[in-house]
């Protein structure tokens, strides 16, 4: 059995704001922290059968880039309810909506 470790630090300014957050796993190729500016993070609770989230952005995080975050992330998440359930039709529905939202976004579909 392998162990891997993804660890996340934030640095919060004097109001408890994000200044910076920095991600770096022993299962990278290379040990260094790398900088982003958001991240959204689901945990699924067995016990309680119910989400957790934790969900950050810089003060800096510009609203365009933060628009297509939500676009890309919104992709990949029927991209990964795809795979964990198969359901395609629904994933279809995702990805019309997706289009939709990156419409109404003014964002550049990929």
């Amino acid at each position: 059995m392998k162990t891997a470790e993804v660890k996340v630090t934030v640095e919060l300014d004097a109001h408890n704001l994000p200044e910076t957050i920095t991600w770096e796993s022993t299962d990278a190729k290379t040990s260094d922290k790398v900088p982003v500016k958001a991240m959204f993070m689901a945990l699924w609770d067995h016990n309680y059968k119910n989400s957790m989230r934790l969900d950050l952005w810089t003060k800096d995080m510009p609203v365009d880039e933060m628009k297509r975050f939500f676009y890309e992330t919104l992709q990949t998440l029927g991209d990964s309810f795809l795979k964990a359930t198969g359901e395609k039709n629904i994933v279809e529905d995702l990805r019309d909506y997706c289009a939709h939202f990156a419409d109404k976004m003014n964002i550049e579909q990929k």
